[in-house]
């Protein structure tokens, strides 16, 4: 039927080790990496050959002094309930995982998954975002997850892991959506350290930061309710909305306002 996805898998290869799996990666171009495969249905692919890395041990959350590191191959559930990732900017990534469908999904559904997937609807990279996460791929190395998102090609690489620095912000996540085993209308992610940021998903494109709001609201002298309010309004017209099944492109701007100077007033006020 017109319009429906299809997913089309020929050929399925479990590797046992990272070369093994790169080298398999890069003989065709429909091969592609497969996370926990929770969403690969809602694409429309024609693949080649799934890539399983599951054997190769990229499942674990690392804690170290200045740092979490979060293997590509770990599921949503863990690190929901990891307790190091529930004190970050007040467990707003644990929150927004909370949301996610139902404990079912979130065992199966992968953090490099979610992130490599760049699905327009992701609740995982809005937090990510404002909590200055970087990614690790098995060739590229280290870049920073902003820069993934900008970069309109994918990269042919492997995702190994997600850095989250461990720092003082204080964190507000809050997700719009129809029911609780829906997909966001749009979420808002806001964080407060020695700077505000701030970033919106699922509009329905791919999270972004409105960055001039977002130097407007830094350069103030006194966050004051006009300052948030101008700030919200510069949010709006910067970011664009669209409209699809779910919502219009008008109620997306009129909830985005609200969560956002919800979520300003929110972090200012826990500042102490």
């Amino acid at each position: 039927m017109k319009g429906l996805m299809q997913l089309k898998i020929n050929n399925y290869y479990k590797a046992q080790s990272l070369q093994e799996a790169y080298e398999v990666l890069l003989e065709d171009s429909k091969n592609i990496i497969i996370g926990g495969g929770a969403w690969l249905k809602l694409t429309n692919k024609d693949v080649e050959t799934v890539v399983d890395i599951t054997s190769i041990g990229l499942n674990e959350i690392i804690e170290l002094p200045n740092q979490i590191e979060i293997g590509s191959m770990t599921s949503l559930r863990q690190i929901e309930q990891c307790d190091a990732i529930q004190q970050l900017s007040n467990g707003i990534l644990s929150e927004a995982i909370n949301h996610i469908m139902g404990v079912s999904i979130r065992n199966i559904a992968t953090i490099g998954g979610s992130i490599m997937g760049r699905y327009s609807f992701s609740d995982i990279i809005t937090p990510l975002l404002v909590m200055d996460a970087s990614l690790i791929f098995y060739k590229l190395g280290e870049i920073s997850l902003t820069e993934f998102i900008e970069n309109k090609k994918i990269p042919n690489d492997i995702l190994l892991k997600i850095v989250i620095p461990k720092t003082n912000k204080i964190g507000y996540f809050y997700k719009v959506q129809k029911s609780r085993l829906d997909f966001a209308v749009v979420n808002v992610a806001i964080t407060k350290g020695e700077t505000i940021d701030i970033a919106v998903g699922a509009r329905p494109s791919l999270t972004k930061r409105p960055v001039k709001a977002i130097e407007f609201i830094n350069a103030a002298k006194d966050v004051n309710d006009e300052i948030i309010h101008q700030t919200a309004l510069m949010a709006i017209d910067e970011l664009k909305f669209g409209t699809n099944a779910k919502a219009s492109d008008e109620y997306r701007e009129i909830v985005t306002k609200v969560y956002i100077k919800r979520g300003l007033k929110e972090v200012m006020s826990n500042e102490n």
